[in-house]
């Protein structure tokens, strides 16, 4: 987890597509009111949805200006204004050639492309919308990369590296592909894509695009399709969203309406809030730029590491453990839970809603037990559960808590700052990307403590148990 010796990789220092704000600024100083162009082109915009300005953070939103009833269609997007990757648009084999560079983790930058071209086209369709969107993001890869260090969170600086890393890289391919062509071959009317624009894009994409359901494949299976949904990416996010989006057909179909729908009665003034999915602190900052604070989903990751989890187990005052030298039949169980063999999957969590992920909490139980006439008692499924109660044995489950907690310590310590020390530096005047950076390394320390205080309630439990019994 501790930073150690990475290499910062940063497009702040790239000569930026726009100019550098930290406020809410549009693309264009008074872009076209969106309102009137979704409603222009055949949309519905319920009479009390507004525009306005949220806050500094949160930026532009949507709000009720009166009351509006539970049920009620608040938006509705008919088939052409979603902003959409097709096969239609002008260059197509071009773009598709650039789209095909694209891994599809970073599945944002096709629709990217997209959104670029449009952006460079002269009368583009779409230019009231773009011309809406906001000129800077607050994701981290425009962040400097003192703040990238700030973060103190090792998988998410490897993330932000390898994002920025694949923007430089595809850079010079989309350069290499373009510097031939005339202006009227240009898919990008001539202009100059580099880093930082691209950056923009897939930003602006990875922030606002919704997966919607498409055709069917050879499977059967819906094929999820990436569109920008004018007016509709202006709903902020909530765990607890008064409003959902409703898609009426697939998106093949020229029926296909996208509606935004009133899940519960909204109040005067309420801001519009949709769910953007049950998503850790990592993605939302990765993709959307924001941090959720007391976030549900939120966790760490560790690497799976017998060495480690030796030291832990060690440091709690549990004797002989096993995880660096596991005997056959516990290596076995290991490779049941895709923790060992050639392909075993060593990133495992803590926190979240699982509190600690099953497949850690099943190794813990297995290399913490001598006997495997007891292990093979329990089916995989019960070793997994949180909720089991002591399958083991109460001192085996005992053990596991304590090496639980002492892991927790050791991902503690690899942050070089305490919690009361962010909460200085925010008090003092943070702001921007290092505000957001102090806000994210200080929820992910929550997290841990939160699963400390979980696990202890757990242990203290178990103990007074083994003292009663002993006792009895």
């Amino acid at each position: 987890m501790a930073t150690g010796k990475t290499v910062m990789c940063s497009l702040s220092q790239l000569r930026p597509l726009t100019c550098a704000s930290t406020s809410a600024s549009r693309l264009v100083p008074q872009p076209p009111d969106l309102i009137k162009w979704v409603t222009r082109e055949g949309g519905f915009v319920h009479r009390a949805v507004k525009i306005t300005q949220l806050d500094s953070s949160n930026g532009l939103g949507l709000v009720a200006k009166e009351e509006i009833p539970r049920g009620s269609d608040l938006i509705v997007l008919p088939h052409h204004l979603p902003l959409r990757f097709t096969s239609l648009q002008q260059d197509p084999s071009l773009l598709h050639h650039l789209a095909r560079q694209v891994p599809e983790e970073l599945w944002a930058m096709k629709l990217g492309l997209k959104l670029l071209q449009e952006r460079a086209k002269v009368g583009s369709f779409w230019w009231p919308y773009i011309s809406n969107l906001p000129e800077t993001y607050t994701v981290p890869i425009f962040f400097s990369g003192e703040d990238i260090k700030n973060l103190h969170y090792a998988p998410i600086l490897h993330q932000v590296n390898k994002r920025c890393r694949f923007l430089l890289d595809f850079e010079r391919e989309v350069k290499r592909t373009l510097v031939s062509l005339t202006q009227d071959k240009h898919p990008f009317g001539g202009q100059e894509v580099d880093a930082s624009s691209l950056g923009w894009a897939m930003s602006a994409v990875s922030s606002r695009a919704f997966r919607l359901y498409g055709e069917k494949d050879p499977n059967g299976i819906r094929i999820d399709i990436p569109m920008m949904l004018p007016l509709i990416d202006m709903c902020n996010h909530s765990f607890n969203p008064n409003a959902r989006i409703v898609q009426e057909q697939d998106t093949s179909n020229s029926r296909m309406q996208v509606k935004v729908v009133a899940e519960t009665a909204i109040k005067e003034d309420d801001p519009l809030l949709l769910c953007y999915g049950c998503l850790n602190n990592d993605l939302f900052l990765l993709d959307y730029g924001f941090v959720m604070h007391s976030n549900p989903y939120d966790c760490i990751e560790l690497k799976y590491d017998g060495a480690l989890l030796d030291a832990a187990s060690t440091a709690a005052g549990v004797s002989s453990p096993n995880f660096s030298a596991p005997v056959p039949w516990q290596e076995l169980i290991l490779s049941q839970l895709n923790l060992a063999g050639e392909t075993a999957d060593l990133k495992v969590s803590l926190g979240g809603q699982e509190t600690v992920e099953a497949r850690l909490l099943a190794a813990l139980r297995v290399l913490l037990s001598s006997n495997v006439e007891t292990v093979q008692k329990y089916d995989l499924s019960t070793l997994q559960s949180l909720d089991a109660e002591a399958p083991l044995g109460v001192a085996n489950e005992i053990a596991v808590f304590r090496t639980l907690i002492a892991l927790c310590v050791i991902a503690l310590g690899h942050f070089p700052t305490k919690i009361m020390d962010d909460e200085s530096l925010l008090k003092q005047g943070a702001s921007g990307s290092t505000e957001l950076a102090i806000q994210y390394r200080i929820q992910k320390k929550s997290v841990i403590i939160d699963v400390m205080r979980n696990i202890s309630r757990r242990l203290k439990l178990l103990s007074s148990k083994e003292t009663a019994t002993a006792e009895g």
